[in-house]
């Protein structure tokens, strides 16, 4: 027999949970607390399943037929009703969603994979770019040409590479927001050909090209004056040639001055890099350590008292200029390419030690990546000669070419 107001109103919970049924399906569960819930039992594909429609009395036996009903109309179509709801919670979730609620969860997603500079400069763009003028806007409701007005605010200002950077962030969120089925396309697909093209600058970065304006380097270096681990930091750039980000953010937890190596992931490449400290390498960073090495970083960013946070970005280049060199005429960057070309061209250093030292893919004959102990003999006494070239350019004397680790 079919359910009636007044026999579920009547109706007394058992020891254990039952069921009442009311036909095609729908039933009411009881649970021993008192509590009654709306089912209704169904097959799709075979298999079978079951919906939940409500709380009783908040949902009314008619209120539950009137489901029931709708359900099986779906049901008829071959639509599983549990999925047909999961989709419309997700439509109607998606309606409040926002280009800032949805970029700020795509970055979240995001933060992990990226190194600090990378993470801060996306959120820079969008923060400057999108968010002021679309990011209280629906996603959902964003169309193509919304989107190309805040790029063509950009470009309005000379930045032509920027706008096409943006977009493909701004597509990114997109394609986020489809996949967590916030919305269905992507408007930025509709941009194509909309921008200005662009030709990409070569990444060529400055630096002295002779032993002698090198060595005339070394002297400016000796002579800088300004905080210790700026100091610090500018005498080792050309003794390691790392990364200038790298160096930055090197922390005491990953070097080991009595075994002379520091030892940290390459954020470039993914991999460690173990690089071999010379004695003058060790000098420098043990008088260093006596005034950083409580904290997490060798070189700290003085404007953060608690030691969170490395050395600025254009701490070293801020140095170089206040050397007399500029950007187009040295950089951080630049003591690689330094490295590079003296250790082969001046002390006769075989190419594959230098290039596993600058972290570059390195291979053996059967094309296989060299591991991060590669060369470590060799390419500690590489670092040896080649701190004691500098020191050598620096004061002023004749360097002849050194015997050691040749070709």
């Amino acid at each position: 027999m079919k359910l009636s107001d007044s026999s579920i109103k009547t109706l007394k919970p058992k020891d254990k949970p039952f069921k009442l049924f009311d036909g095609e399906g729908l039933f009411l569960l009881v649970k021993p607390n008192g509590s009654r819930y709306w089912r209704l039992s169904y097959r799709q594909s075979g298999k079978s399943k079951t919906l939940a429609i409500g709380v009783y009395p908040q949902v009314t036996l008619k209120e539950a037929r009137v489901a029931k009903n709708a359900a099986r109309k779906l049901i008829a179509q071959a639509i599983d009703p549990v999925a047909h709801r999961k989709a419309a919670v997700a439509a109607e979730q998606a309606r409040a969603i926002t280009l800032e609620i949805a970029a700020r969860e795509w970055l979240a997603l995001k933060q992990p994979e990226w190194v600090p500079e990378h993470y801060s400069k996306v959120v820079s763009r969008i923060e400057r770019h999108l968010l002021p003028y679309l990011g209280k806007r629906l996603l959902g409701d964003i169309e193509a040409h919304e989107i190309l007005t805040c790029l063509e605010r950009v470009v309005a200002k000379g930045h032509v590479e920027t706008a096409h950077r943006v977009r493909s962030l701004c597509g990114q969120i997109f394609r986020f927001g489809v996949v967590k089925r916030w919305v269905k396309s992507d408007p930025c697909r509709d941009l194509d050909g909309a921008l200005p093209s662009y030709k990409r600058k070569a990444n060529h970065f400055a630096a002295v090209e002779t032993p002698e304006s090198f060595g005339d380097l070394l002297r400016a270096i000796d002579g800088y004056t300004g905080t210790a681990p700026v100091i610090a930091a500018l005498k080792l750039a050309p003794l390691l040639f790392i990364r200038p980000g790298e160096l930055r953010r090197m922390e005491w937890a990953h070097v080991d001055l009595e075994a002379g190596q520091w030892r940290f992931i390459v954020s470039k490449v993914g991999r460690e890099l173990i690089v071999p400290l010379a004695s003058q390498a060790v000098s420098i960073l043990r008088d260093l350590q006596m005034l950083t090495g409580s904290g997490r970083f060798a070189f700290p960013n003085l404007r953060t008292p608690n030691g969170s946070r490395c050395m600025s970005e254009g701490a070293i280049l801020n140095a170089l200029k206040a050397l007399g060199y500029s950007g187009d005429e040295q950089t951080g960057h630049g003591f690689r390419a330094i490295a590079r070309t003296m250790l082969d061209e001046q002390l006769g250093i075989r190419v594959d030690y230098i290039e596993a030292q600058l972290s570059h893919d390195v291979k053996d004959v059967n094309g296989r990546a060299y591991n991060r102990t590669t060369f470590l003999p060799e390419r500690t006494q590489m670092m040896q000669a080649w701190a004691d070239y500098c020191e050598r350019l620096r004061d002023g004397a004749d360097v002849v070419e050194l015997g050691a680790v040749r070709r």
